[in-house]
C-alpha cells in the first residue's frame, strides 16, 4: 500500500482577514504539498477556519451579527485568499462544525475516563456591568514590572515581561472600562504534567521539531509542567461541555481538532476515506505533518501530542515550525501600514512573484523573513524575469520565428547542447533533497544556477547569428535550451505552478514531474511535436506597483531611516577580509583602495557565494602576486580564476583545497588571462593571506 501523508497549516482565526504575514506559512505548506504531489506522494493537505472564542463572539456582536454569521463572512473571505494565491488544500473546513463538536466531544470523553481532567477552584477577573469573567485579553492596567499603562492582563508589550492578569495594577475592564471584581469559578484541568516523560521523549524523537525549540521546550519541564485549563464560562462562543452547566470548552482545546474534524468531512464529501480515523487512529500508517509559526509550538508539540495519546490517536511525526514576517526591516504594524492583508497584495500583483520571493527566501529553521519591497522587486526581477523567464522567452521565441517554423531538432548524440541538459538533469537530485528538508532556498538557487548555465550556453552559442547562415544548427541549439526550460518548469511547478503551466503550454508538452525525472534520460521533449505560441510568462515588476500594495506613493514607501532597521535574526554580518588584491590590477596597492561607504542589506544580498575546490593550480608568468586556478564550483565547467594570493602559496598548497568565491563577479582580463571570479582571503596582503575556508561542504554550496 502506498504511503499516505496528510498535511496541515494552522489554522487563521475567523476575526479578520489573512496577511501576508499568514501567508508565509500557507505558501510554504503548499510548495511541500505541491512537491510531494510532484514525487507521485499520496498526499492529503487540510486547514479550516478557526472560529470560536470570546474575541469572535464580542466583536460580532458590535456589528449586531450572530458568531456563527459573523464567522461565515471570514470563512469565505479565506477561501477565496486561499484559492487566489494558489494554495492547494485539499479540503477547507470550520472548526465551527457538527464533525468538530463531535471529535471534541470524542476526545473529552477519552481524557475523562482516562482519569486525566480534574475539576478546580480559580479566581478570575469579573465584570458585573458586562456580566462576564474577562479573559487575559480583555484587561488593562498598569504593568507591574515597568509601569507602562494601558497594557493587557498577559503580558507587557513594553518590557515584555509576563504576568497574571490579576498582577496588573488598577485593573479594568477592557470592554467598559470599569474595574473587575474577583470571583472563583469550577474549571476544567487537563492533566498534561503526567505526561512529561512521554513528552520528553516526544521531543527527542529525530525530526519530530527543530532541535533549538526543543531545546527551549526543555524549559517547561524544568520549572514544572504546568496542567491546562481547558473550560471557559459563558457567555463564550464555542462547544459547551457535556455534563457541565454554562461551562464551554477553551479555544485551544477544540482548535487542532479541527484537523481531525476536517480530515472527516473531506472523507464523507468525497468517499476517498471511510472516516478521519483511516489517518487518525493510533494504528493508522499514515505520516502527519503540521507546518506552525514559532509562536505557537507549545500548543502542537506539547499540549495536543498528549492529548492525542490519552485519547487513543495518532500523534504528529513532525512539526515544521517557521519564523515571523517583517516588512521593510520592520514588524508588521496597522500604524505603519505593512500589516498588508492577501487581498491588497492579489488586487496589485500575481501571486506568483511573492510565492518565488518566500521560496527564495525561506529555509528549514525558524528565523525570520523580511520582506523588503526593493529586494523583493530587485530578486524577483533579476532571477525569475531575467534569468528564467527570459531563458524560456528566448528560446521559444526564436523556435516559433519564420525561419524555424517552430520545430525542434532532432536530438543530438554528443555536444555541449546535450551536455547542458545531462548535467542540468544530474542536479535534479539536489534540487528534491532541498525541497524534501524544506531548505527552499537552496533548490531555487540550484535552479537559477541551471538557468544561468543554460543562458551562458546561449551567449556562446549565439543563434541569433546562425540562423541566417545554418538554421539547422540554431535549431539543435535552442532545442537543447528549450529542454532545459522545460526542465525548469518542473522544478519551479511546486513554487509558481500558474507560470510554470504556461511554460508548458508554450513548449506543446505534458507537465513534467519529480516523479518522471527520476527515471529521465535526454532528451525530455519530444521532438516530432512542434512548440507552442510563447509568450513573456511574466512581466518585470515596477517600483509604482510594489509599493502600492503599501497603498503609498514611491516616496512614502521607501525603507525605513537607517537608525530604526535592526540586522534581520538569521543573516549574517559580512565578513571583513580584504579579497581586493585579485580583483584590482595586480599593480594596485590595498591602501589606494577608498574606504568604501556603509551598503544595505540588499546591496550586500547582490553578491553570490559559493564555495569551490581548487582542481589545478600554477604560477602566471610575469606576475608575482597572481596564480592561475582552476576551481570547481558545481557547474557544468570549472572556471579559470586568477588570485593574487602568490606571495602568500605555493600552487601546490592550494590544490585540493576548498575556497570562497565571489561568484557572481564580472569576468575581467588579467595577464591576458580571463579571470571568472574572485577568491575570498583575510589579511593585510602579501605574504600574511590566508584562505576562508568553508568547511566540508560540496563545490556550490552557498555561503552566508
Amino acid at each position: 500500500m502506498a504511503e499516505r501523508i496528510l498535511v496541515t497549516s494552522a489554522l487563521p482565526y475567523a476575526n479578520g482577514p489573512i496577511h501576508i504575514g499568514h501567508a508565509v506559512e500557507y505558501v510554504q505548506t503548499d510548495i511541500f504539498v505541491r512537491f510531494l504531489r510532484s514525487c507521485g506522494k499520496d498526499v492529503v493537505y487540510f486547514c479550516a477556519d478557526d472560529t470560536h472564542g470570546t474575541p469572535i463572539e464580542i466583536n460580532a456582536a458590535k456589528q449586531g451579527l450572530k458568531p456563527e454569521d459573523f464567522v461565515a463572512r471570514w470563512y469565505d473571505s479565506h477561501q477565496a485568499d486561499f484559492r487566489d494565491l494558489g494554495v492547494s488544500v485539499d479540503y477547507f473546513h470550520s472548526t465551527n462544525s457538527p464533525e468538530n463538536k463531535h471529535y471534541a466531544e470524542y476526545i473529552y470523553g477519552k481524557l475523562k475516563e482516562h482519569g486525566d481532567i480534574e475539576k478546580r477552584d480559580i479566581e478570575q477577573a469579573y465584570c458585573e456591568t458586562d456580566k462576564r469573567f474577562l479573559p487575559d485579553r480583555f484587561i488593562k492596567g498598569t504593568c507591574p514590572n515597568c509601569k507602562a499603562a494601558d497594557q493587557y492582563g498577559d503580558a507587557c508589550e513594553k518590557c515584555g515581561k509576563a504576568y497574571a492578569p490579576t498582577d496588573l495594577i488598577e485593573p479594568r475592564c477592557a470592554l467598559c472600562g470599569t474595574p473587575p471584581v474577583r470571583r472563583k469559578s469550577v474549571h476544567l484541568f487537563f492533566k498534561l504534567s503526567r505526561h512529561a516523560d512521554f513528552l520528553k521523549d516526544t521531543l527527542r524523537k529525530p525530526g519530530f521539531v527543530n532541535q533549538g525549540l526543543a531545546t527551549q521546550l526543555q524549559g517547561f519541564f524544568e520549572a514544572g509542567l504546568a496542567d491546562w485549563d481547558i473550560s471557559r464560562d459563558g457567555p463564550y462562543f464555542g462547544f459547551s461541555i457535556p455534563g457541565e452547566t454554562d461551562k464551554y470548552f477553551y479555544v485551544w482545546l477544540d482548535a487542532p481538532i479541527g484537523y481531525i474534524a476536517t480530515t472527516e468531512k473531506w472523507a464523507q464529501t468525497t468517499g476517498k476515506a471511510k472516516s478521519a480515523l483511516d489517518y487518525w487512529a493510533e494504528n493508522s500508517d499514515a505520516r502527519i505533518i503540521h507546518f506552525i509559526g514559532k509562536d505557537i509550538v507549545y500548543f502542537h508539540a506539547l499540549f495536543w501530542p498528549a492529548v492525542l495519546k490519552v485519547a487513543g490517536l495518532k500523534q504528529p511525526e513532525s512539526v515544521k515550525v517557521h519564523g515571523h514576517l517583517t516588512v521593510n526591516g520592520e514588524k508588521m504594524s496597522k500604524s505603519r501600514g505593512t500589516l498588508i492583508p492577501v487581498r491588497s497584495y492579489l488586487e496589485h500583483l500575481d501571486p506568483s512573484y511573492l510565492r518565488y520571493f518566500y521560496a527564495a527566501s525561506l529555509g528549514s529553521g525558524i528565523e525570520d523573513l523580511d520582506l523588503s519591497l526593493k529586494d523583493f522587486r530587485l530578486r524577483v526581477n533579476g532571477e525569475l524575469v531575467n534569468n528564467i523567464g527570459n531563458l524560456a522567452n528566448r528560446s521559444l521565441s526564436m523556435l516559433a520565428g519564420a525561419a524555424l517554423e517552430k520545430r525542434l531538432a532532432p536530438a543530438t548524440k554528443e555536444g555541449p547542447g546535450k551536455a547542458l541538459v545531462e548535467a542540468a538533469l544530474a542536479r535534479v537530485p539536489e534540487v528534491r533533497e532541498a525541497f524534501e528538508k524544506l531548505e527552499y532556498r537552496n533548490a531555487i538557487r540550484i535552479i537559477t544556477d541551471i538557468s544561468q548555465s543554460a543562458n551562458g550556453f546561449l551567449q556562446t552559442a549565439a543563434p541569433w547569428a546562425k540562423v541566417k547562415t545554418d538554421p539547422e544548427a540554431a535549431r539543435a541549439d535552442l532545442s537543447d535550451a528549450a529542454e532545459v526550460a522545460y526542465l525548469l518548469g518542473a522544478l519551479l511547478t511546486p513554487v509558481i505552478p500558474r507560470v510554470t503551466e504556461k511554460l508548458f503550454a508554450q513548449l506543446n508538452a505534458p507537465a513534467l514531474t519529480f516523479e518522471a525525472l527520476a527515471t529521465a534520460r535526454y532528451p525530455l521533449l519530444d521532438r516530432s511535436r512542434p512548440v507552442g505560441t510563447p509568450e513573456p510568462l511574466l512581466p518585470r515588476l515596477e517600483e509604482e506597483r510594489v509599493n502600492a500594495i503599501l497603498g503609498q506613493t514611491p516616496a512614502a514607501a521607501a525603507e525605513p531611516a537607517k537608525e530604526g532597521k535592526k540586522e534581520g535574526k538569521g543573516e549574517k554580518k559580512a565578513a571583513e577580509p580584504k579579497p581586493a588584491a585579485e580583483a584590482r590590477a595586480p599593480e594596485a596597492k590595498p591602501a589606494e583602495a577608498a574606504a568604501p561607504g556603509e551598503i544595505e542589506i540588499g546591496d550586500f544580498g547582490k553578491v553570490v557565494l559559493r564555495v569551490g575546490k581548487v582542481l589545478a593550480a600554477e604560477r602566471v608568468p610575469k606576475a608575482d602576486k597572481l596564480l592561475k586556478l582552476t576551481v570547481d564550483l558545481g557547474e557544468a565547467q570549472p572556471r579559470t580564476i586568477c588570485s593574487g594570493i602568490a606571495e602568500a602559496y605555493q600552487p601546490e598548497q592550494v590544490q585540493g583545497r576548498k575556497v570562497v568565491v565571489v561568484a557572481n563577479l564580472k569576468p575581467r582580463m588579467l595577464r591576458g588571462i580571463e579571470s571568472r571570479g574572485m577568491i575570498l582571503t583575510a589579511g593585510p596582503g602579501g605574504k600574511d593571506l590566508s584562505l576562508l575556508d568553508p568547511g566540508d561542504m560540496p563545490p556550490g554550496s552557498e555561503v552566508k
